[in-house]
């Protein structure tokens, strides 16, 4: 996304260059649509690139998408974030196509919207989904932790553990974690948790807790979930995920991560976290209607414990439910997607057949 550098670099080699993007279709869009933006040398400093509460046309999301969906580096055009986002964005169009990690089952809208909304944008193809079903859990320095946690998750029921987490990038402050406690244990279903803590200064990363202190948590919780509630740091997620007892996800709804549980067939509760995650919260929920919405709650910004509650009950109530019957659809169409003749298998054979003789 950030690497259009190397189009000069294939230009002065004589050779094609091609435009690897991680994120969704939708999202693609989205960045191409920047460009359409007044330059920003030409705008006041304090004007937004979208009023507060503003429902903006995206050519590649179907329903009017909420300015609180989008990035922060659209809140002012002069900042150097979104000057940066719209000049590279431009220059996806030098490339001779551009290589995205969707199937065009779970996104056609947007996938449609590119070939004909974005004039001289090269072609497109949808290659994904493009999932590690290994994981790093061979190697990590968590190794056990993990283990642990997937020798609990073999003592539980198929499809009840409702399963929190948050990336490698999420954390949670103290405050926030007594809310998601309470949440849960009100909800009344398994769980298992993946706590971070947020990192010390701007150049850490965030850390897993050195030590889950009972005082981390609402006095007594830790005794009262000890049947049913299982809290770590680190775990592979794609391992995880794949698990029978998982019955649902709390995700921060990075792209990866909705890749991996439609994959599975895992219904997502979205909690995004920064980023273009809310807006892929926003199109699972709105665009392709295959997640349930978590809510920030009024001029708060805390998840309530009320929220998490009401947000794991409608994830979880119902095996048969119209949500979960939706997702398995949707993870059998990806697994054909990448079989002989699937959308994904016909895309990337029209890449390499293109590539073999350039």
């Amino acid at each position: 996304m950030f690497c259009t550098s190397m189009i000069d670099v294939a230009n002065d080699l004589n050779i094609p260059c091609y435009l690897y993007f991680a994120s969704p279709a939708a999202y693609l869009g989205f960045v191409l649509h920047l460009g359409t933006f007044p330059d920003t040398e030409s705008v006041d400093p304090v004007d937004s690139v979208y009023s507060v509460n503003e429902l903006t046309t995206v050519p590649s999301f179907a329903n009017p998408v909420p300015s609180t969906a989008f990035p922060l580096f659209c809140i002012n055009k002069t900042e150097l974030g979104y000057s940066c986002f719209v000049r590279h964005a431009m220059r996806y169009k030098e490339t001779k196509g551009i290589v995205v990690n969707t199937f065009r089952e779970l996104e056609p809208y947007a996938l449609d919207s590119l070939c004909s909304s974005y004039i001289g944008l090269p072609p497109v193809y949808p290659v994904g989904p493009v999932v590690d079903h290994v994981g790093p859990a061979k190697w990590h320095p968590n190794r056990s932790g993990h283990e642990r946690a997937i020798q609990w998750l073999d003592r539980q029921p198929d499809s009840s553990v409702v399963f929190l987490c948050f990336g490698s990038m999420g954390s949670l402050n103290r405050a926030q974690v007594r809310e998601i406690a309470t949440g849960l244990e009100r909800a009344g279903y398994r769980f298992l948790w993946v706590l971070r803590e947020p990192a010390k200064t701007k150049l850490e990363l965030p850390n897993d807790y050195e030590k889950l202190e009972e005082d981390l948590f609402p006095e007594g919780f830790v005794d009262r979930t000890a049947e049913r509630g299982f809290v770590c740091g680190w775990v592979s997620q794609v391992s995880v995920l794949a698990h029978k007892a998982i019955g649902g996800f709390v995700s921060h709804c990075g792209w990866n991560s909705i890749l991996e549980s439609i994959s599975y067939g895992v219904p997502i509760a979205t909690w995004p976290l920064y980023g273009e995650q809310h807006l892929n919260a926003f199109e699972m929920v709105k665009e392709i209607g295959l997640s349930v919405e978590i809510r920030l709650g009024e001029g708060n910004d805390l998840v309530l414990a009320e929220e998490v509650e009401r947000g794991v009950r409608e994830l979880m109530d119902g095996g048969d439910s119209e949500l979960r019957k939706k997702v398995k659809e949707m993870s059998e169409k990806s697994k054909k997607a990448l079989m002989k003749n699937g959308s994904s298998y016909q895309a990337l054979e029209n890449l390499m057949s293109i590539l073999l003789v350039s």
